[in-house]
């Protein structure tokens, strides 16, 4: 991916508008909860604020399905960001009119301001061009550095980058698509993906593209029975995709026809209801009916993490298992463990493995934690990324 990079465009003294994704978590009491976003645009704001930039910062919030709603406001995000950069952060309650005019003719070099969500105005998800333009109006330079919302052709991502003719990506969006570029086009072997979830249906373009792209791959989780069960296993009432089959079957072929080895559980741990208080217990081979299976058994880890020790790229997606709940959560996290430990390339796309990764305190062990889950996905899957194609490139 050869696109302009932040460097590349003069910003001192101009007025800059840099679109982010800070779409946090607010707590009742109106305080970020986690601000693991905005950690993650820091890099991109601070350049520009050393480099003398008057910043104004667009991001979206919830969904507030293209209304004003208070409950969905950026103004504790302001305040977050203010502790954050120990420094000054503006807010504009609006993107046009009056105040929000007179707080960018204000905003001084060196300074920024952060406006209210961008998806409190529907023209926003509709990407309309007339409010593209008028977002475009309001600076010299455009920055793209929310990699999780660039999948959709909206206005403030893919619609607006289209008024400038040297529309660049922050230090946070270079990252993002040289690692997940990497995977695609020149990974070291060999190269495993381990993918989990619940239902096959939901990854059925990005398993087939993985066996084109990977040597091997793990699959766990509740997807994972949908496999066994056409592998002729008893998997009792575990989770299976029925209407996904034909495409099991078709990806089973398919790996056999390319030579590429599919990793399935060996041994689960088992519940006979799907709750965090139930019975539960270790089985191999079978799940008895009335039993479903809720995380991989020792075995399986140990088999799984042979298999993560010898190789030399990683993409994970997905949790071996519900490992929200205490009894069924080391699979994910010894798989965690173990991505961690690999000296190689070690990539981490998706919310739920994510989320592990940060509850065990190992993201900065991983070689890239994406910020963008179905951003991440369509990209490994060779889909188009509006938000992408609308940049520049490098000159």
């Amino acid at each position: 991916m050869n696109k302009l990079s932040l460097e590349g465009i003069e910003t001192q003294g101009k007025k800059v508008l840099l679109r982010v994704d800070f779409n946090v978590p607010v707590d009742d009491k109106q305080r970020v909860s986690d601000d693991t976003r905005i950690q993650a645009a820091l890099p991109t704001i601070t350049y520009l604020l050393q480099k003398e930039a008057r910043l104004i910062i667009l991001s979206h919030r919830g969904r507030p399905q293209g209304q004003r709603k208070e409950e969905f406001s950026l103004r504790p995000v302001a305040e977050t960001l203010e502790k954050l950069l120990a420094r000054p952060v503006s807010f504009s309650p609006d993107l046009f009119g009056p105040v929000a005019q007179s707080a960018i003719d204000n905003l001084k070099p060196g300074h920024c301001l952060l406006m209210e969500n961008i998806r409190f105005y529907p023209e926003e998800e509709t990407n309309d061009p007339q409010f593209s333009k008028e977002l475009a109006s309001l600076a010299d330079k455009f920055v793209m550095d929310a990699f999780g919302t660039c999948h959709r052709a909206h206005a403030s991502t893919a619609g607006v980058a289209q008024y400038f003719d040297d529309a660049a990506c922050g230090y946070l969006m270079k990252a993002e698509l040289d690692y997940l570029d990497g995977l695609i086009h020149h990974p070291q072997r060999p190269f495993l993906t381990i993918t989990g979830g619940a239902k096959v249906k939901d990854k059925i373009q990005l398993l087939n593209h993985l066996l084109d792209i990977s040597d091997e791959l793990i699959i766990g989780g509740g997807m994972a029975y949908s496999f066994l069960k056409e592998q002729g296993m008893k998997v009792g009432n575990s989770l299976v995709d029925e209407s996904s089959v034909k495409v099991v079957r078709e990806v089973l072929q398919k790996a056999r026809d390319l030579g590429k080895k599919i990793h399935l559980p060996l041994e689960h741990i088992i519940a006979d209801s799907f709750s965090k208080t139930a019975a539960f217990k270790k089985v191999e081979g079978d799940i008895p009916e009335g039993w479903l299976g809720l995380d991989i058994g020792p075995k399986t880890i140990a088999e799984f993490k042979r298999v993560i020790d010898q190789a030399k790229t990683i993409f994970w997606n997905g949790p071996m298992g519900v490992f929200e709940w205490e009894h069924f959560n080391q699979g994910t996290f010894a798989l965690a463990q173990a991505v961690a430990a690999n000296s190689g390339t070690t990539v981490v796309g998706g919310g739920d493995s994510v989320s592990a990764v940060k509850q065990l305190g190992l993201v900065d062990q991983m070689s890239h934690v994406s910020t963008g889950g179905g951003a991440s996905l369509e990209f490994i899957q060779g889909n188009r990324l509006p938000g992408v194609e609308a940049l520049a490139e490098e000159k």
